[in-house]
């Protein structure tokens, strides 16, 4: 079988370069830069019609990695033929490490996981087996309902009695795993969730098929807040050198509205996006601020070409947003959380560590996927440039793509996500807005200088 990889990367790019060259291939998340300037950021809601120093490298060592040995590695990687450390000329880093496979890994092993919500709830930084194996067995409901016809049903049925005997085996477990501050509202969840769970195992024995995903989805909220609620306090300590920036120390929920031009059936489209600082405090806690700035509005969608819509690049010779403060380019580090590990990698990518077979907490399966874009050769080199990954290829199929540590994630689409695929580029982002969460960001420098 023969394939065609595109070597090019979803990097930064100059201004100059990206327009000079019209074949330039943007099978990659590079840093775009549209002829006007205009920022590539996606959310979405509604639609109208009508320890961290183990992974530092020395130059000599960063330099080693060049584009053709990425390359390389990429395809090998996209193949499936790298099962250890790939005999292809890269330096081993006596630092790498295997992260241990945690007891969540084990639980959810299976198909990947591509819905964002479910992403979110299994990101969450907690440690209890009791609630997960109540969520599991939910979550299955999924793929169960692709059976034809009322068949599914039966599966249905059984992923109830799971969930059910889970929580009844389980309850004084979740309980014990809650934060002390928040336990009476996760009862108040928990007892939800037993009254929906006979509802729903009632939907199924009347063979109701259409009802059962609309309930399905209620359940999991349900079981999302009490997930939510084991969460106490931060759970991290950031690196020293970045514990003056912008930092999401917990969630937050953004709406991004925008102006589609020619497009008769779709005039405006609000999208909803859930950004995770638990996993991505510093790239989270960058983009929050600067959409307290208003740093996004009034922007075009700068790339949309079936593989990501992208926006960020302001106006001016700059491929940023610059600090009115220092009157410099504001950088941040490359950040991602790996599963099983309690901090995320800052400053390399995973290829650079020699985690080759490393799982991400915030992966790019789903539609709709949020992260930095970045310059081709310099990891900390990201600013205000995002993009949002809109489908599946041979480069980036769900749970085993190029893109999982080698790109900050740090938020997914949760409501609109489809009409991500009608936006154009010249598509105006009329406005986006902190809808929740905003208290979980420090030391916000939009309150400092304008």
């Amino acid at each position: 079988m023969a394939a065609i990889f595109s070597c090019s990367s979803l990097y930064t790019t100059s201004k100059s370069s990206l327009f000079n060259n019209p074949n330039q291939s943007f099978n990659s998340i590079r840093l775009s830069h549209s002829p006007n300037n205009a920022s590539t950021r996606r959310f979405r809601p509604i639609c109208s019609s009508q320890n961290p120093n183990r992974f530092q490298f020395s130059d000599k060592q960063k330099d080693r990695f060049t584009g053709i040995k990425e390359c390389v590695l990429s395809v090998a990687l996209t193949i499936g033929l790298i099962t250890g450390v790939p005999a292809v000329g890269f330096p081993c880093n006596a630092n790498a490490v295997t992260p241990a496979l945690s007891d969540l890994a084990v639980l959810i092993s299976g198909p990947p996981i591509k819905d964002p919500e479910a992403l979110l709830r299994y990101a969450l930084p907690i440690d209890n087996k009791a609630i997960r194996e109540v969520q599991k067995p939910l979550e299955d409901i999924t793929e169960s309902l692709k059976v034809s016809g009322v068949k599914a049903l039966d599966s249905v049925e059984r992923n109830l009695k799971q969930a059910s005997r889970a929580l009844k085996q389980g309850k004084s477990m979740i309980i014990a795993g809650l934060a002390e501050s928040k336990k009476d509202h996760a009862i108040e969840l928990l007892g939800k969730l037993e009254v929906g769970m006979e509802e729903l195992q009632k939907i199924a024995e009347d063979r109701k098929r259409d009802a059962v995903a609309p309930k399905q989805k209620e359940l999991l909220q349900y079981v999302g807040g009490v997930e939510e609620d084991m969460v106490d306090g931060f759970p991290f300590e950031v690196p020293e050198e970045y514990q003056n920036m912008p930092l999401l120390k917990g969630r937050a929920t953004v709406d991004m509205k925008v102006k589609v031009k020619d497009n008769p059936n779709l005039e405006e489209c609000v999208f909803r996006i859930v950004l995770d600082g638990y996993n991505a405090p510093v790239t989270a806690g960058n983009f929050i601020d600067l959409v307290e700035r208003h740093f996004y509005d009034g922007m075009e969608i700068q790339r949309a070409d079936g593989f990501v819509v992208q926006t960020g690049d302001p106006e001016g010779p700059a491929e940023g947003f610059i600090d009115p403060s220092t009157e410099k380019t504001r950088t941040i580090p490359l950040e991602i959380m790996v599963e099983g590990e309690k901090t995320p990698v800052y400053g390399a990518t995973l290829e650079d560590i020699g985690l080759y077979k490393a799982q991400t907490k915030l992966p790019f399966n789903a539609f709709g996927t949020m992260a930095m874009a970045r310059e081709e050769f310099e990891n900390n080199s990201a600013s205000s440039q995002v993009f949002w990954l809109l489908k599946e290829s041979e480069l980036t199929p769900s749970n085993a793509n190029i893109l999982d540590g080698r790109y900050a994630v740090f938020g997914y689409v949760t409501q609109n996500e489809d009409f991500l695929a009608d936006l154009k580029v010249g598509d105006v982002i009329e406005s986006v807005q902190v809808v929740a969460g905003l208290d979980n960001l420090v030391n916000p420098s939009y309150k400092i200088a304008g």
